[in-house]
């Protein structure tokens, strides 16, 4: 195009992709004039001119405001500003939309009602202090009256849904079923029964008791790091890294007990090791019917909400070569092979 030479009305719409109307409509509205007239009067318009009919149409294919493109062809606002401002109004439509998509898929599934509809907008429309509250009141109710270890209870309180300030659809469902779920009395008294059957007995308590928690969470996981490291570096199990890795945290987990670390202990410990690919077969086997008839989960439940809203996948198709190698390195000790 020459930078020189005007355009009729007809070339300027077929160039910027506009309409003739369209093309008149902004000139009529300020927006882009044209650069002139010919002698017969009509419109005519330059290459400045028709790269700002171009820019309108990409802006209005954007739901941007007249007025704003009008501030910024005539030198009141930048283009970035403009975009930055229409950005934040889309991303916040975004979250609207996202919003109204997870209540609707609940609703859906739920069997929409009346009241079910408003409780579910004012769940995913919470405020997070409210979410914090209501997880809150969900661990104070179970924890009442529960006969668990000291401690116990707040390492389960600190697993709680912290649900993004972008969170995807599945986010959005996974906290409408939480929140639901946790106000449910019938719910907070299973979550405690299970609790309770499940760490109240003399044998299960050392698993609930707090150096247990803080050397399954803290203090052991950089022990069991460093055993997997050597494990992934292809160390053979009776190597003197795997052997020397194996036994400090070994000798860590007795200390909680004070048990003498025997060969009678690293037996049993390979021994549980090398049953973990079992355990995990049947994890995912009860996982694969979990929506079947008398499914009754109540804190692994809690646990996999949690999951899905912190983003962190639940995937119990683990490899279970790592845990058959450690076994095997603890056995190692034990033969001194």
């Amino acid at each position: 195009m020459n930078h020189e030479e005007l355009y009729p009305i007809g070339d300027a719409a077929r160039r910027s992709g506009l309409s003739v109307s369209a093309v008149r409509y902004y000139a009529d509205a300020g927006v882009v004039r044209p650069a002139g007239v010919n002698e017969a009067g009509h419109r005519m318009y330059d290459v400045d001119a028709i790269a700002g009919l171009e820019l309108v149409r990409t802006l209005r294919e954007l739901d941007t405001d007249l007025s704003e493109i009008r501030r910024l062809l005539t030198g009141e606002a930048t283009l970035h500003g403009v975009l930055m401002t229409h950005l934040g109004i889309v991303e916040r439509q975004e979250r609207t939309l996202r919003a109204r998509r997870a209540v609707l898929r609940a609703l859906i599934r739920q069997g929409g009602e009346t009241a079910r509809a408003d409780l579910m907008h004012r769940l995913v429309t919470m405020t997070d202090e409210e979410r914090e509250r209501t997880i809150d009141d969900f661990w104070n109710d179970v924890a009442e009256g529960l006969d668990v270890p000291d401690g116990f209870v707040d390492r389960l309180r600190a697993m709680r849904p912290v649900l993004p300030e972008e969170p995807t659809a599945a986010q959005l469902e996974a906290w409408i079923t939480l929140a639901d779920l946790v106000r449910d009395r019938e719910f907070r008294d299973a979550v405690r029964a299970h609790l309770r059957d499940t760490y109240s007995a003399p044998e299960a308590r050392t698993v609930a008791t707090e150096p247990f928690q803080d050397f399954i969470h803290d203090s052991g996981a950089p022990l069991l790091e460093d055993l997997l490291a050597a494990y992934r570096a292809g160390e053979s199990p009776g190597s003197s890294r795997a052997q020397s890795a194996v036994t400090r945290f070994m000798e860590a987990a007795v200390a909680l007990s004070d048990t003498p670390l025997t060969p009678e202990v690293r037996a049993r410990m390979a021994d549980g090791f090398r049953q973990v690919p079992d355990l995990l077969r049947r994890i995912a086997e009860e996982d694969a019917v979990s929506e079947g008839p008398g499914y009754d989960d109540t804190h692994g439940r809690y646990l996999a909400l949690v999951a899905v809203i912190n983003g962190v996948a639940e995937d119990h198709d683990e490899d279970p070569t790592p845990y058959v190698w450690i076994a095997d390195a603890m056995s190692a000790a034990v033969t001194g092979s």
